[in-house]
């Protein structure tokens, strides 16, 4: 009797068992692999995401509609009644209206020496309408100038026949602290003379009375524009006829 000198032969029911157990294993790891937050997260990294995962990224909320709200109106402050506090006098100053010592009223025709009125022989006339708050330069005849205007509160402006007294580029009021730019003097009113000037200036600059002009603000004064008062300033001369009616 021969003996075999091969290996032990392995029959074909050996190798189909083997598969199997190498199926089985793949199915569990794959089983797990899918109910595995960790794993779930590498695989929706890797490929599509899963619809749990896509649920997430997005959330449901409420935006209020914009709405427009629309900004105020600025309405003009009423006409200021009063004059701003005095302030001390600041060190610069081109001329002073208010003089220090009181100057007689020299309107009064009983005051004996009163200074006569400047001698013009020129054709200019300075026409001041309180009614219709308007000033009218004259030239010849002609209508040189026509400026809304505005005189003083409570009927402060004089009415009659007066004239350009004095010619002042800034002139300062010391008790109020403000400045009267394009100052045409007109008439003197016990210590104060008024006159013909631009809208005054306060001491931070601002315009008293600005946005008014055409309505009785003043305080006696003829009240101008800025660029309207310097041009009555450039063509007034001294002694220009001024006369001031209803």
């Amino acid at each position: 009797m021969s003996k075999s000198t091969g290996g032990t032969r392995r029959s074909p029911l050996y190798f189909a068992l083997l598969l199997a157990l190498v199926c089985g294993v793949i199915a569990v790891a794959a089983w797990s692999a899918g109910s595995s937050p960790v794993m779930a997260s590498i695989l929706n990294v890797a490929g599509t995401p899963s619809p749990a995962a896509h649920s997430q990224m997005w959330a449901q909320v409420e935006i209020p509609k914009p709405t427009y709200t629309p900004s105020p109106t600025p309405t003009p402050s009423p006409i200021p009644t009063e004059m701003p506090e005095a302030t001390a006098t600041p060190v610069v100053m081109l001329a002073e209206i208010v003089p220090d010592t009181p100057i007689p009223d020299y309107t009064d025709p009983a005051i004996a020496g009163a200074p006569p009125a400047p001698e013009y022989a020129g054709n200019q006339y300075i026409l001041v309408d309180i009614s219709e708050q308007h000033l009218y330069a004259y030239e010849g005849g002609d209508l040189a100038f026509s400026f809304v205007a505005s005189t003083g509160m409570n009927n402060a402006t004089r009415i009659g026949m007066f004239s350009v007294l004095e010619k002042i580029p800034n002139a300062y009021g010391a008790t109020w602290n403000i400045w009267m730019p394009n100052w045409l003097g007109i008439y003197w009113s016990g210590s104060l003379q008024n006159g013909i000037h631009a809208l005054p200036i306060l001491s931070n600059g601002a315009q008293l009375w600005a946005g008014y002009l055409g309505t009785p603000i003043s305080y006696g004064c003829v009240v101008l524009g800025e660029y309207e008062s310097q041009l009555l300033y450039d063509w007034a001369e001294i002694g220009t006829p001024v006369e001031i009616r209803w």
